[in-house]
């Protein structure tokens, strides 16, 4: 008899819903995916907060959730939250209220198991290799660098220094484009702030930059668009982004306000104002580490926490 789950990814920025099927040999077929700009974070993430308005869209959401997979029979449902949960002094309240309005039990996981999930969903995208990769994952509210082989984990850790709190602290008029003292700012910032993935990539010498999901695939949707191509909703997980293709688009991304940015082919208007901050996060780490390639994970945590159970 197969087995329908639900993985349910409570992003800063992002709700994710991921509805999958599994037989009896462990095959698994996707039922349902979607998305949600929730923006948890907004408002409240730099003061440990989630605010009133949005507990009510996070509460709307997984209300809707519910009610599909409802429809779609679900039988297990694992939903993890991070970053904004993680941190939020009303965190505690707001997974009560998600359990007596809906009934899903939200796990708050730290860091270091999101770094550790999100490394599995890379893994169960792509090959990795024999030589160590930096994976970057870049939410609203903090970002998992990873480094690691085809072996597994060499080095992980969470910053908390995700998009949402970086647009908060360095570019709050996003109608306008961002200025170069904005940006010289954040690098200063990310200078500081990221010693310690500095020294673990000084001791593994990784080539090659592995971005997973969200501003990485909407970069990836922005080239094919460019080049008329679409996506196949059924492609391969796994895309590559050429160098110079970044470097053409972080150009364009700093010059244009936020109406040239929504008119952008390939751009989701849920990702117009933080893509140009984690674009700046890209653009130093591949400056700073040298690093020569950039390969695109379509997948991340929630095909990681399914990874896990294709195991079990």
């Amino acid at each position: 008899m197969p087995s329908r789950y639900a993985l349910i990814d409570l992003g800063t920025n992002t709700f994710h819903l991921l509805i999958v099927e599994l037989d009896a040999g462990g095959v698994q077929q996707t039922l349902y995916k979607t998305k949600v700009p929730v923006k948890l974070g907004q408002g409240g993430i730099n003061k440990g907060e989630i605010t009133p308005e949005a507990r009510e869209r996070g509460l709307n959401t997984l209300t809707e959730f519910r009610e599909i997979m409802n429809q779609h029979q679900v039988e297990v449902v694992k939903a993890t939250a991070t970053s904004a949960l993680r941190n939020a002094s009303n965190g505690l309240e707001v997974i009560q209220a998600i359990k007596e309005q809906t009934g899903i039990d939200v796990e708050v996981i730290s860091g270091a198991r999101e770094a550790e999930l999100i490394f599995k969903g890379v893994q169960l995208a792509m090959e990795i290799g024999p030589k160590p990769v930096l994976v970057m994952d870049i939410g609203g509210g903090s970002v998992e660098f990873i480094i690691g082989t085809e072996k597994g984990v060499l080095w992980k850790k969470s910053f908390e220094i995700g998009a949402q709190r970086l647009l908060d602290k360095f570019y709050q008029d996003q109608e306008q484009a961002i200025s170069p003292e904005q940006v010289k700012a954040l690098r200063h910032y990310l200078q500081d702030h990221l010693q310690k993935l500095t020294a673990a990539v000084l001791q593994h010498q990784p080539e090659v930059l592995v971005g997973s999901s969200g501003t990485f695939d909407t970069l990836v949707d922005m080239d094919l668009a460019a080049r008329n191509i679409t996506r196949d909703p059924n492609g391969s997980p796994d895309m590559s982004l050429e160098l110079t293709t970044f470097q053409k688009q972080y150009k364009e991304l700093l010059q244009k306000n936020r109406t040239k940015r929504l008119a952008i082919p390939g751009m989701l208007e849920m990702r117009v104002d933080m893509i140009v901050v984690a674009c700046v996060a890209i653009a130093w780490t591949l400056e700073k580490f040298n690093l020569e390639k950039i390969r695109v994970s379509a997948y991340a945590l929630k095909e990681g926490m399914l990874a896990e159970l294709l195991q079990e």
